[in-house]
């Protein structure tokens, strides 16, 4: 068996299926990779939605094999499941079915309204389902069987043993009704023929895709990943049984090995979202954990962030120029005023008010003025004449005048240098995560258009989140233009209109 025919038959068995099955590419993936790792599938979901059908003609896609179809009630008796039993062995006083075309011969099966099985069924199923084997009077029977597709309309009720059923199977699907109207008219209004899927897989290529896949390494980064989540989970009261971890991980050896990885890489745990959830709320939840750390493993800005962030603060503190008084912006007041009504809930009250409407150093002055240069001041701590107002010429001069201050913003020359030095180090560091991060992109994105087992919806998020690592370097690069400007100026800036927007420029 060669790797990529297997990977091109379940490709085009997949196209054949999203071609006709509107809005189900989870569902047919986990349908096509619980038939190839030979677990089992449970469809739930409201009555109408094509549970039934769907896993009927996932069935259909194995040829040479044995499908059992049957739905149960609360009446169902195992003779309806397992066989009649032999009268020829009744004869001779032994108990035995006639099992031929039944549940113990079948390779794939179908039980419709799973849950509502009784107990006289649902200890002999349970063994079927997990260890492949049947108990035929003295007889004990191995079950060929591959994959039992389940649907039921609800989720079991609270009982242990509808609990131990419940847990056999690996992926959980909630099917809905139709959301988009293009696909609902398409199922409703277009005379479709009946679909009958022409690319068959045969019984030895899973049996052989099985076998070859068992011993697939798994990567580090997988084996994190789970050991996060079980974590997380068990955080959050989910506990998820020491089989299905067991079984989980064959599944992921077996996707891999389907799509020709030589292991299994951190892109294949986006599988885990259908797997671990045990009520239809937890889903998404846990599918926003899953994509987070898979995603995350990527390029890392933060500590790059944060070192930028560092200098700018760094140098922002060292040009900080203490003014001798209060100045406030007589714009912004009336603003304010206007809003709250009254003087008394004004943000002025305090003598520390918020930066946008009094200021009591240069920098921050200077840069409310690059931004709003049409506003006036005042400045002391007496607001009663605020309509005396002064443009910002007029305030400098009278700041001049009465204190003999002066508006100069400067960096001592030893901290110039080293913070240029660090400036060129950041700028490196920067250019080479742009570098990283396309690459890293490109990377991504052949990774997930080879992936057979990913729908198109995990994709555009799984990019979407690792494109928001552009954003972080988007920010970064304006930080540290603001951080160039700063040290490309003179040490010493006359106040004007023009050298102050110089100086507030980022």
């Amino acid at each position: 068996m060669r790797i990529l025919d297997l990977k091109n038959t379940v490709i085009n068995i997949k196209q054949e299926f999203s071609g006709y099955f509107k809005e189900r590419d989870a569902e047919i993936n986990g349908s096509l990779l619980a038939l190839l790792s030979g677990e089992h599938v449970l469809l739930l979901g409201p009555p109408g939605t094509a549970k039934t059908l769907l896993a009927s003609k996932i069935c259909e896609t194995i040829e040479g094999g044995n499908f059992f179809h049957y739905l149960l009630t609360r009446f169902s008796t195992p003779e309806e499941v397992f066989g009649p039993l032999s009268l020829k062995a009744l004869e001779r006083d032994e108990f035995s079915r006639r099992v031929e075309g039944y549940l113990p011969t079948a390779h794939i099966a179908l039980l419709d309204e799973i849950f509502k099985a009784n107990s006289s069924i649902l200890n002999s199923m349970l063994t079927v389902l997990n260890e492949r084997k049947y108990h035929n009077g003295k007889e004990l029977i191995e079950v060929p069987l591959f994959t039992v597709f389940g649907a039921s309309n609800e989720l079991p009720e609270e009982d242990e043993s509808l609990e131990a059923l419940y847990d056999r199977f690996l992926f959980r699907y909630r099917v809905d009704y139709i959301q988009h109207e293009e696909n609902l008219e398409d199922l409703i209004f277009k005379n479709t023929e009946d679909f009958v899927p022409s690319t068959k897989l045969s019984i030895e290529e899973i049996k052989e895709t099985q076998k070859r896949a068992r011993d697939l390494p798994v990567d580090p980064e997988v084996r994190s990943i789970i050991k996060a989540l079980r974590r997380e989970l068990r955080n959050s009261n989910i506990f998820v049984s020491d089989r299905r971890w067991k079984k989980i991980v064959n599944v992921l050896r077996v996707a891999s090995f389907v799509n020709g990885h030589t292991s299994v890489d951190r892109m294949t745990a986006v599988l885990l979202q259908h797997v671990l959830w045990e009520v239809p709320e937890q889903k998404e939840a846990i599918r926003k954990l899953i994509l987070d750390r898979v995603v995350s493993g990527g390029t890392d800005t933060g500590k790059l962030k944060l070192d930028v962030l560092d200098l700018k603060n760094s140098i922002y503190s060292c040009l900080q120029q203490e003014l001798p008084d209060l100045v406030a912006c007589n714009k912004c007041y009336e603003e304010e005023r206007r809003t709250t009504g009254s003087l008394k809930s004004s943000r002025f009250s305090g003598v520390k008010a918020q930066r946008n409407l009094t200021f009591d150093n240069a920098l921050d002055l200077l840069k409310h003025h690059t931004e709003f240069p049409t506003h006036s001041y005042s400045f002391g701590l007496d607001y009663s004449n605020v309509n005396s107002s002064l443009n910002f010429e007029s305030l400098a001069e009278q700041f001049r005048r009465k204190y003999g201050f002066e508006f100069k913003i400067s960096l001592d020359y030893g901290d110039k240098k080293l913070y240029e030095k660090e400036y060129e180090n950041l700028e490196e560091r920067l250019n080479y995560f742009r570098r990283q991060i396309q690459e890293e992109e490109k990377a991504l994105e052949n990774t997930l258009r080879e992936n057979i087992w990913v729908s198109g919806q995990d994709s555009q998020e799984i990019l979407m989140k690792y494109r928001s690592k552009n954003t972080d370097v988007y920010e970064i690069a304006s930080s540290l233009n603001e951080v160039r400007i700063l040290l490309e100026k003179p040490r010493v800036f006359d106040v004007t209109i023009e050298k102050a927007g110089e100086i507030a420029e980022t």
